[in-house]
């Protein structure tokens, strides 16, 4: 999973400030992209009474829902819920550089739903976005050696991660495809360009703009190793009615 978190004071903190980036990826021009989303978690329960802060990415899939990863949205225990766990979750849509608020909007997640097969959830906002266009989500698996898209609000390292205010993306290969997961590397402008923490449910998108997966687990980054994504494709029935 790519979702991190750290202790301070006592109490556990995923980010403690901007969200950071796709490693050796590169900075998303202003406006573009935007149904990039950065959800940010504020006081999530943990197993031993405290609370802790975090982040993923996500994308904008209509006016009212987003789609990340499942396990986005876990209790206490570590189990994923149909429901926001947080004390406070936003979703940030439309704001390429964070620090520009005069940008896109930050809106209340109130409902979450989870896909029965994959590591992949639907979060909806507390009112719609009406002047951002939505990601469409593909039908059709990738192909071996297909390039995609990622974009997301992640860090650029696993190791002592540095915030940046910036979407960043970047291009990975699809190398494996299973029942409900693509197997994804680093292509440009890398061979090590991947998802770290905080990247978890950032979406992949062809160059038609269709997703076809989101940011799941992976080795840390940045490697040159297999990313493991959570297939969109063979779920958009269920995306579409869990959405209606």
């Amino acid at each position: 999973m790519l979702v991190a978190a750290a202790t301070i004071g006592g109490v556990l903190f995923g980010v403690t400030g901007p969200a950071n980036a796709v490693a050796n990826g590169e900075p998303v021009p202003i406006g573009k992209y935007a149904f990039s989303v950065k959800l940010t978690m504020t006081g999530i329960p943990t197993a031993d009474g405290g609370k802790r802060n975090s982040a993923c990415s996500g994308a904008l899939i209509s006016s009212r829902w987003v789609i990340t990863a499942g396990h986005c949205f876990r209790d206490a225990a570590g189990v994923r819920v149909e429901r926001p766990v947080a004390d406070l979750t936003t979703a940030t849509v439309g704001r390429t550089d964070l620090t520009d608020t005069t940008r896109g909007h930050e809106i209340e997640i109130v409902a979450v739903r989870q896909s029965p097969t994959a590591d992949v959830a639907v979060a909806k906002l507390a009112e719609p976005v009406r002047d951002i266009r939505p990601i469409k989500i593909g039908r059709t698996a990738p192909e071996i050696g297909t390039i995609v898209r990622l974009t997301g609000y992640g860090s650029t390292t696993s190791v002592n991660p540095a915030p940046v205010t910036r979407l960043q993306t970047g291009l990975l290969e699809v190398v494996e495809l299973s029942a409900n997961v693509t197997g994804l590397q680093g292509y440009a402008p890398e061979r090590d360009t991947t998802p770290c923490p905080y990247d978890s449910g950032a979406p992949f998108f062809t160059k038609r703009g269709e997703l076809v997966a989101v940011v799941s687990t992976g080795p840390s980054c940045p490697h040159t190793g297999v990313e493991t994504a959570a297939r969109t494709d063979n779920i958009a029935t269920w995306i579409r009615q869990a959405i209606r």
